[in-house]
């Protein structure tokens, strides 16, 4: 019997092409090194640091509250938006650069930049504040592996939505199970979507799940 070398373990290490290296934020292991052993002695003062690089709508006053031990408090006080940092901050420089690359099953292929992706978040948050959504309702997404799934996070994200997502191979009693768990007011999906083939009826699952939930007040097809 042959051996057969185990890597639950890793120890070998290699080496990036030389022009990523100089394209890369660290450029030696040296560089990765140091900044690794920063955040272990250093945390509080290490995580501040990286923390201030994001856009905070209101800055943090204070990096780590540890008086209600085993209780930790981070950045007490900030305020940002997950939907600006991913999108917002990168339009002054890198609006026209890619933001998805998109291939799906058939063999069809869409690419949305920055600017491509902040109209499609934007749209979608405002209808769904058009629709009544607010900051903390709860919205279920059942959508296949789209860009305007990630346009549907990020849009919850944008007005303080939260969002739930369900799995789209889920049936009607199960997406209904977890809507009426979240206490969901809408529900964003698509008319179909393909899988090992075969086409999927994704909106008549839904207008199933919703013939007996009480709280939606919104169903979005993208």
């Amino acid at each position: 019997m042959s051996e057969i070398d185990s890597v639950l373990k890793e120890t070998r290490s290699f080496p990036p092409p030389a022009a990523f290296q100089q394209r890369a934020r660290l450029k030696s292991q040296a560089e990765y090194d140091a900044l690794w052993r920063e955040s272990i002695d250093a945390p509080e003062a290490f995580w501040g640091r990286m923390a201030r690089e994001l856009p905070w709508m209101q800055p943090f006053g204070q990096v780590l509250d540890w008086s209600n031990a085993p209780f930790a408090r981070w950045f007490v006080g900030g305020k940002l938006n997950a939907s600006a940092v991913c999108i917002d901050r990168h339009l002054a420089e890198h609006a026209s650069k890619r933001a998805i690359v998109w291939e799906g099953e058939p063999g069809d292929t869409r690419v949305w930049n920055y600017a491509d992706l902040h109209a499609e978040v934007c749209r979608l948050a405002n209808a769904l504040r058009a629709r009544g959504v607010k900051k903390g309702d709860r919205v279920a997404i059942y959508m296949p592996m789209v860009p305007e799934l990630a346009a549907a996070l990020l849009a919850c994200a944008r007005i303080g939505a939260v969002h739930s997502v369900v799995f789209g191979g889920f049936s009607a009693q199960s997406l209904k199970d977890r809507i009426d768990d979240g206490g969901c007011v809408a529900v964003i999906t698509a008319d179909g979507s393909w899988r090992r083939g075969k086409l999927l009826p994704l909106k008549t699952v839904v207008d199933e799940a919703l013939a007996t939930c009480k709280g939606v007040h919104t169903s979005l097809v993208l």
